[in-house]
Protein backbone atom coordinates (compact mmCIF):
# COMPACT_ATOMS: atom_id res chain seq x y z
CA UNK A 1 0.00 0.00 0.00
CA UNK A 2 1.35 3.33 -0.77
CA UNK A 3 2.33 5.80 2.23
CA UNK A 4 0.42 9.07 2.52
CA UNK A 5 2.22 12.10 2.56
CA UNK A 6 1.75 15.82 3.76
CA UNK A 7 3.63 18.42 1.78
CA UNK A 8 3.55 21.81 3.00
CA UNK A 9 5.16 24.95 1.92
CA UNK A 10 5.29 28.09 4.37
CA UNK A 11 5.78 31.53 5.21
CA UNK A 12 6.64 32.37 8.85
CA UNK A 13 5.36 36.14 9.87
CA UNK A 14 5.12 35.76 13.28
CA UNK A 15 8.35 33.68 13.81
CA UNK A 16 7.44 32.85 18.19
CA UNK A 17 3.64 31.47 17.54
CA UNK A 18 5.04 29.83 14.22
CA UNK A 19 7.63 28.26 16.86
CA UNK A 20 4.88 26.72 19.61
CA UNK A 21 2.83 25.30 16.10
CA UNK A 22 6.34 23.43 15.53
CA UNK A 23 7.20 22.25 18.71
CA UNK A 24 3.21 21.03 19.56
CA UNK A 25 3.11 19.44 16.20
CA UNK A 26 5.33 16.20 16.23
CA UNK A 27 3.48 14.70 19.35
CA UNK A 28 0.55 14.83 16.86
CA UNK A 29 2.11 13.39 13.95
CA UNK A 30 3.50 10.92 15.74
CA UNK A 31 0.07 9.39 17.52
CA UNK A 32 -1.16 8.52 13.71
CA UNK A 33 2.55 6.93 12.85
CA UNK A 34 3.93 10.05 11.12
CA UNK A 35 7.35 10.81 10.24
CA UNK A 36 9.20 14.23 9.02
CA UNK A 37 11.19 13.48 6.08
CA UNK A 38 11.95 17.32 5.64
CA UNK A 39 11.60 20.00 8.18
CA UNK A 40 12.96 23.32 6.76
CA UNK A 41 16.46 22.90 5.43
CA UNK A 42 18.07 24.17 2.14
CA UNK A 43 16.07 24.89 -0.78
CA UNK A 44 17.07 25.77 -3.95
CA UNK A 45 13.97 26.98 -6.62
CA UNK A 46 14.35 25.34 -9.86
CA UNK A 47 11.03 26.77 -11.25
CA UNK A 48 8.08 28.35 -9.89
CA UNK A 49 7.59 30.36 -6.72
CA UNK A 50 9.06 28.65 -4.03
CA UNK A 51 8.34 29.69 -0.06
CA UNK A 52 11.14 29.87 2.60
CA UNK A 53 10.42 27.13 4.48
CA UNK A 54 8.83 23.58 3.43
CA UNK A 55 7.88 20.53 5.41
CA UNK A 56 7.27 16.16 4.21
CA UNK A 57 6.14 13.73 6.78
CA UNK A 58 5.12 10.08 5.76
CA UNK A 59 2.39 8.35 7.02
CA UNK A 60 1.91 4.89 6.14
CA UNK A 61 -0.99 5.38 4.16
CA UNK A 62 -2.98 8.12 2.37
CA UNK A 63 -6.04 7.41 5.00
CA UNK A 64 -4.21 7.99 7.95
CA UNK A 65 -2.60 10.89 6.81
CA UNK A 66 -6.09 12.55 5.99
CA UNK A 67 -7.09 11.42 9.32
CA UNK A 68 -4.09 13.05 10.98
CA UNK A 69 -5.09 16.53 9.27
CA UNK A 70 -8.61 15.96 10.12
CA UNK A 71 -8.57 14.82 13.69
CA UNK A 72 -9.37 17.19 16.79
CA UNK A 73 -5.80 17.09 18.23
CA UNK A 74 -4.46 18.89 15.21
CA UNK A 75 -7.23 20.81 14.71
CA UNK A 76 -6.20 21.94 18.39
CA UNK A 77 -2.11 22.72 17.21
CA UNK A 78 -3.41 24.22 14.10
CA UNK A 79 -5.04 27.28 15.71
CA UNK A 80 -1.23 27.61 17.32
CA UNK A 81 -0.20 29.23 13.93
CA UNK A 82 -2.91 31.45 12.90
CA UNK A 83 -2.02 34.53 11.99
CA UNK A 84 1.46 33.86 12.52
CA UNK A 85 2.05 31.74 8.82
CA UNK A 86 1.04 31.82 4.84
CA UNK A 87 0.60 28.11 4.76
CA UNK A 88 0.36 25.70 1.20
CA UNK A 89 -0.79 22.09 2.40
CA UNK A 90 -1.59 19.24 -0.28
CA UNK A 91 -2.66 15.52 1.05
CA UNK A 92 -0.95 13.14 -1.11
CA UNK A 93 -0.72 9.49 -2.38
CA UNK A 94 2.36 7.99 -2.82
CA UNK A 95 3.32 5.40 -5.85
CA UNK A 96 2.88 1.84 -4.95
CA UNK A 97 6.15 0.47 -3.48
Amino acid sequence: MPNGYWIARITVTEPEAYGAYAQALPAVVARFGGRFLVAGGRLEAVEGEARPRNVVIAFDDYETARACWHSPAYAEVARLREGAATVDVVIVEGVDP
